[in-house]
């Protein structure tokens, strides 16, 4: 629990409490629970995606250091954006957004560089996840009947993202993962990306369940129809 670390939670603790504060002033108090609820989480996940996932961009497209075969790198991936000369990423920056992401890159190592597989999953993260995210709490809070079909877009998205992330490792022995202690494993690895699980899977039981409903009332209107 080094300072940068306890930053760092703060952090998140601090955008949950700005997802709670906007919900607040979003949405009438009469909203079933179950919207609150997805309001906050979108609020945050948009949040999240924006300000840490866009920093960890930030410093793989904007910070490098001299690549030097005779002096040991944290991660030498020596070939992105086709560029042998510099290496890339969190792990060559000295930035508060450099040190967060050198400490999570303690527990998964990918983070530390500028790996090609998770800057092509954060891309479309930070510039689609985050900004749909966005609008599903705008239409939650103005009941727009869309946010539901949207929903479970995002949901899939966040669920297949995360699975790409972690199967590939699982596959080849977790190379890059490192479990041995309870901060990396439990805090890290676990609790922060099992919320990126646990939520999309109760998005879809929203989703799902709402849309339900509606052709409930449908079928409910035809057979009516059909009497008249």
């Amino acid at each position: 629990m080094d300072p940068i670390t306890i930053y760092s939670l703060l952090g998140v603790v601090a955008l949950l409490l700005a997802a709670y504060a906007m919900s607040l002033r979003a949405l009438s108090a009469r909203w079933p629970g179950r919207w609150h609820t997805l309001f906050i989480w979108n609020a945050f996940n948009a949040l999240i995606h924006a300000i840490f996932e866009g920093s960890y961009l930030y410093n793989c497209f904007f910070i490098s250091a001299a690549f030097d075969s005779a002096v040991h790198h944290p991660v030498a991936i020596t070939n992105f954006m086709n560029d042998r000369s510099r290496l890339y990423g969190p792990a060559y920056g000295g930035n508060w957004t450099s040190k967060l992401w050198q400490v999570y890159a303690k527990a998964d190592h990918r983070w530390g560089g500028a790996d090609s597989t998770v800057i092509s999953l954060e891309l479309l993260t930070v510039f689609g996840a985050g900004p749909l995210a966005a609008w599903i709490c705008y239409g939650i809070a103005k009941k727009d009947w869309k946010v539901s079909p949207y929903l479970i877009v995002l949901a899939t998205a966040e669920l297949y993202g995360g699975w790409i992330t972690f199967c590939p490792e699982w596959l080849t022995g977790s190379q890059n993962l490192d479990t041995s202690n309870f901060m990396f494993t439990w805090v890290y690895l676990f609790f922060f990306n099992m919320l990126w699980v646990v939520f999309p899977i109760y998005e879809l039981y929203v989703a799902f369940g709402d849309i339900r409903d509606a052709f409930k009332i449908r079928r409910a209107v035809d057979a009516q129809k059909r009497l008249e």
